[in-house]
């Protein structure tokens, strides 16, 4: 038979859509020809699989090959096609059995000597091969079996495969587990002093909120992003399995870290198509590699000004949608902002040591980097002051990450009791319903709202707070006093 049709997947975003690839072998003179919109990557496919071929002892057709990747407007990249190429031409010579493949999808890169070299968006292809047998590389098999549903046989060479259809040396179906390793975020015992930060963080961390930390150069907003992530309770399955699905899409997971929340610092360099992805083929960008963990912006003001503002709808969405003139793609950013700036430009605006020589308009100019509307949706923001000289060398510590932990999980369940949600995802309405407060704490909220000139994004963002700080003291109320802290960690918004 001279046509063969073998199953893989593309990597779109970190969507894997099916491709057939379709390979037939006519009269004529001796040419290897690759259809179907092929990127560079996969038209040198043509001399990897030549090789592998030959270097395999199989018999490489003198005829016209034509390899037809369906369906064909859709964009094929990188060099996974490489093994389905490979076995259609064998099967379509009759050096493979072609009933063998139906069932089957396969992907992975050939070296030139027929061996398997792991491919990008293993899990992804995975997911959406649920139902089939996936033969692919042995490095991407611990990351493909965590789909479930699929059987994964993981192979090291053409030959394998090769032996496999024909029945000769069944491939294995992976059944090893990934050894989970203990996330080692650093302590937030480590940190000394700073307890209004410290009771900011874990505000933030039992609501999901976001957070600005104001301070000067060394006062220790660095070292409490740090530990921010050790507050966080761990990853859900189905969380887990959507950061997994992400950094598999774009390359850098790593199977032992398995259920670990994301922790990203970008630098302030950093372009907006770094922060919120993009591309030819769209990747995904910092903050959805931050999905369900941490992004953690320092110097913030530092940064374009163009790049914060692409914050605004993520912070808002959960998601960020990159619009290309041939392509469009949706991305996952459900992440927790964490950010800390200086007071002014030299950084010691309020130092006790006085050497702060900033005009006002200087300072005026360096906080209004941050505009008013992204300002706006940064739920708590507070000062960090610099640790006073007799604090430098006490060897009191403050209470430990894990202690903190425990507080922040009985509030997430808590809310995930009373609402499904975390607070920082309850909209107006729900806001309203779960966060409503008695009338003391209604007339404090109408005295901020009147001297802050506070926003009605703001006034249900304290509200959120306040309810966070609630579940956090174990009431069922919304009180006067939880109101009132959560109104302070919005006092800073009219320097913004």
């Amino acid at each position: 038979m001279s046509l063969a049709v073998v199953r893989s997947r593309a990597l779109i975003g970190i969507r894997a859509p099916e491709v057939t690839v379709e390979v037939h072998l006519g009269p004529g003179l001796p040419t290897f020809t690759i259809v179907g919109l092929p990127d560079a990557e996969v038209r040198e496919a043509k001399d990897r699989v030549r090789a592998a071929l030959n270097h395999a002892r199989f018999d490489f057709p003198a005829r016209r090959i034509t390899v037809n990747l369906a369906p064909a407007d859709l964009p094929k990249d990188s060099s996974r096609l490489d093994l389905p190429i490979a076995l259609g031409i064998l099967a379509a010579s009759g050096q493979l059995p072609t009933a063998a493949l139906d069932g089957h999808e396969f992907a992975g890169e050939l070296s030139l000597t027929g061996g398997l070299r792991p491919v990008r968006g293993a899990l992804a292809m995975a997911l959406a091969a649920r139902g089939r047998a996936f033969v692919l590389p042995a490095q991407n098999a611990a990351e493909a079996a965590l789909a479930g549903g699929a059987d994964i046989f993981p192979a090291n060479a053409l030959l394998e495969v090769c032996a496999h259809l024909r029945g000769e040396c069944a491939l294995t179906a992976y059944s090893g587990r990934i050894d989970k390793r203990t996330p080692a975020y650093p302590d937030m015992a480590d940190v000394r002093g700073q307890t209004h930060a410290r009771r900011a963080l874990e505000v933030a961390a039992a609501g999901g909120h976001s957070l600005l930390m104001i301070g000067p150069p060394g006062a220790g907003k660095s070292m409490l992003a740090a530990r921010f992530p050790g507050l966080l309770p761990a990853l859900g399955e189905e969380e887990a399995l959507e950061v997994a699905a992400i950094y598999s899409a774009s390359g850098g997971f790593v199977p032992a870290q398995w259920g670990e929340r994301p922790y990203r610092a970008p630098h302030h360099t950093a372009s907006a198509i770094a922060l919120v992805g993009g591309g030819g083929n769209p990747k995904p960008g910092e903050i959805s590699l931050a999905h369900h963990g941490v992004l953690f912006l320092d110097e913030l003001p530092e940064y374009p000004r163009s790049v914060l503002e692409t914050l605004r709808e993520p912070l808002e969405t959960g998601s960020v949608s990159i619009a290309r003139a041939a392509r469009h793609e949706r991305f996952p950013a459900r992440f927790q902002l964490l950010a800390a700036m200086n007071p002014c430009p030299c950084g010691y605006l309020g130092h006790p040591s006085g050497k702060c020589r900033c005009t006002p308009d200087a300072v005026a100019r360096y906080r209004g980097r941050l505009s008013g509307p992204l300002a706006d949706r940064i739920d708590l923001k507070i000062e960090v002051p610099a640790l006073p000289v007799e604090e430098f060398g006490s060897i009191l510590h403050g209470e430990s990450s894990a202690s903190i932990r425990a507080r922040v999980e009985r509030a997430r369940q808590n809310q995930e009791a009373r609402q499904g949600q975390s607070n920082a995802l309850l909209g107006a309405r729900e806001t309203e319903t779960y966060c409503s407060t008695d009338a003391q704490g209604e007339a404090l909220l109408q005295i901020a709202i009147s001297r802050l000139s506070l926003s009605a994004r703001a006034y249900h963002r304290i509200l959120r707070v306040a309810r966070s700080i609630a579940d956090l003291a174990g009431s069922k109320d919304v009180c006067a006093p939880h109101i009132a802290e959560a109104i302070q960690y919005r006092r800073l918004d009219p320097a913004f």
